[in-house]
């Protein structure tokens, strides 16, 4: 291969360093998977706990409300929700009004659930490497890109 095609100038907006998507991936890939020994002795995914996060604030709401909440495709919560509720941590039910609306609400041993992983995030607050003023301005920029 000629030396000139492999010579990163010809193409700088091809360099790994000058993607914004590759620390971001990096760097989610990496908090995501500090989660792993935390929540496996719990006997969940990380999916799962964001999933149970959102009904522990929200408490009852909708497969439409989880997926436009957390971000995911309704390809990826409803397979989700299924096994949460096959485990016994939630219900499902279709709205009255609108049978096409699945209502997911969270059971007693899914808020007991809650108890169990309380002290979750502030073991991957420890592993995480910021100054809390850092945590928040990265925590706003993130929020700024998702709502863009």
């Amino acid at each position: 291969m000629p030396e000139e095609m492999t010579s990163p100038e010809l193409y700088p907006q091809l360099m790994l360093e000058s993607q914004l998507c590759f620390p971001l991936y990096a760097a989610a890939r990496r908090i995501v998977n500090a989660y792993t020994p935390l929540l496996k002795p719990l006997g969940l995914t990380y999916t799962q706990y964001i999933v149970f996060l959102c009904l522990w604030e929200y408490g009852e709401t909708t497969v439409g409300e989880l997926c436009r909440r957390l971000h995911l495709d309704n390809g990826t919560i409803t397979p989700l929700v299924k096994k949460m509720e096959e485990a016994g941590y939630l219900t499902r039910s279709r709205g009255p009004e609108d049978e096409r609306v699945v209502h997911v609400r969270l059971t007693e041993r899914g808020w007991k659930m809650r108890e169990k992983a309380r002290d979750v995030p502030q073991a991957v607050g420890r592993c995480v490497k910021l100054e809390p003023q850092e945590a928040m301005t990265l925590y706003q920029l993130l929020h700024t890109l998702l709502e863009a």
